[in-house]
């Protein structure tokens, strides 16, 4: 009797151990699959740019095709590099409305996928034809639209594009891919020469990335984007 109920034991915990592996492997805690690698690290975020679902960057060079995907939604946008940007990826307003959660302007999970190897030339769909339609650092996307002042260069400015910004509720700070945490920058707006002093708090995936705060010290009514800026760091 004693060593049939120590067959029936034995069999009852090897039934426990199987069901114990096949849960953990259905949760993913075994044979997960691995996580696509993605080519830009840190949050997502868009500029107020009009025209078709594309992007700009300071990686990649104009004709790359990216995929974007939202991580939280699992929603997805290709996207064409029209131009440079402060970010290793910077959405404009169509790219973004295809993988945004609503009420957010930034996507802190995300992959970026190259597709394909050969740089595609700009076309009939892309931001392009006169001078300042819908191409980065230029005004001129809206008919009517006035003419932007001549861009003064940003001497020795820290960190090279277009500036923007992320929602946050606190008082004005900055993350940054190139600058540590504790880094303080002053960010001056050349357009209107209204300046913001602030400290990096975290990563993201531009040199340097506003929070919400810090943009409304230095922006223009309306504009989501600082095109002609200069970014020092304080000592």
């Amino acid at each position: 009797m004693r060593l049939q109920r120590k067959h029936v034991l034995a069999a009852g915990v090897a039934v426990v151990a199987a069901a114990t592996v096949a849960v953990g492997t259905g949760l993913g805690f075994a044979d997960s699959a691995p996580a696509r690698q993605s080519v830009c690290p840190g949050s997502i975020t868009f500029s107020a740019e009009g025209g078709v679902p594309a992007a700009t960057s300071n990686q990649f060079p104009v004709g790359t095709r990216l995929r974007v995907t939202n991580l939280d939604n699992d929603r997805s946008a290709e996207v064409t590099v029209v131009g440079p940007s402060g970010s290793c990826v910077l959405l404009n307003a169509a790219a973004m409305e295809l993988v945004r959660e609503p009420g957010k302007n930034v996507i802190r999970r995300n992959v970026v996928e190259r597709v394909g190897d050969a740089v595609a030339q700009p076309g009939a769909g892309q931001p392009t034809g006169r001078p300042g339609a819908g191409q980065p650092g230029k005004v001129g996307d809206r008919p009517g639209a006035a003419s932007p002042p001549a861009t003064r260069p940003a001497t020795g400015s820290a960190c090279q594009g277009a500036i923007t910004f992320f929602e946050e509720a606190a008082g004005p700070a900055a993350t940054s891919n190139q600058f540590p945490v504790g880094t303080r920058l002053r960010v001056t707006n050349l357009d209107n020469n209204r300046a913001t002093t602030v400290t990096i708090t975290g990563p993201s995936g531009s040199c340097v990335l506003l929070n919400s705060a810090a943009m409304e010290q230095i922006r223009e009514p309306g504009k989501n984007l600082v095109r002609n800026n200069t970014v020092e760091v304080l000592r």
